[in-house]
């Protein structure tokens, strides 16, 4: 267990120098995975909540029939099952290796047996408070990650858009969003793309940082404790 927990992705050696550290984000891979992650987690983070509002919903609706503990124990497979897929979908984008299902569950024990101890266990109830907490969450990523592209890649485009517009090129429609003339003033101009670049970087790098918090989150409550 000890080797499947080492980071699948060795990470490169930091520089000493403090400005080859801070643009070196953009050379780590997992820095654009961890943005893509942030833009992505909108759609999953609706999947987890629908799944799991529905299922509890359902199981709650069904528990007077015949078919409704079972269904229960249905829905509680697709979470667990859902969780998996997340803890490799964050094993991918960050280069954490995630605990995997130990190929030997231990001594075979009966049915109800095993029901209870799933029932019993609280990484249960955790699994399903982590795929609800996604949505607010996703959310939230994905409000920053597209509010933070949107102002960098406008400020370092906006100069050269307006400089085309003055040489001639149709670029009205992009000039409409981005606005400003001023912002290809030859002493504004060089300041907004430099502005333009430390929003961008500095994307990069609370993406990254991202990237590992929700990973710590996903051990917490999709992992069993001493796994």
């Amino acid at each position: 267990m000890n080797a499947a927990l080492r980071p699948v992705i060795p990470r490169a050696a930091e520089s000493p120098n403090p400005l080859r550290r801070f643009f070196g984000v953009y050379s780590d891979s997992r820095a654009y995975l961890s943005l893509f992650y942030m833009l992505l987690t909108l759609v999953t983070g609706i999947i987890y909540f629908t799944v799991v509002v529905t299922g509890l919903s359902l199981s709650a609706g069904l528990a007077v029939l015949i078919i409704g503990f079972p269904f229960f124990l249905a829905f509680i497979g697709i979470a667990r099952v859902l969780a998996l897929g997340e803890g490799r979908l964050l094993e991918a984008i960050s280069g954490e290796r995630m605990p995997r299902r130990p190929v030997h569950p231990g001594a075979r024990t009966g049915f109800w047996a095993r029901v209870g101890d799933m029932l019993k266990d609280p990484r249960t109830w955790t699994t399903l408070a982590y795929l609800l907490l996604m949505l607010p969450v996703g959310i939230f990523y994905f409000v920053v990650a597209v509010v933070g592209i949107s102002i960098s890649v406008a400020l370092i485009a906006g100069p050269f858009l307006v400089l085309a517009q003055h040489l001639g090129w149709d670029v009205n429609d992009g000039i409409s969003v981005m606005q400003p003339a001023l912002l290809a003033a030859p002493l504004i101009a060089p300041f907004t793309i430099a502005v333009g670049v430390l929003i961008l970087t500095l994307l990069m790098h609370a993406a990254r940082g991202i990237g590992r918090a929700q990973v710590a989150l996903a051990r917490a409550l999709l992992v069993k404790p001493g796994m």
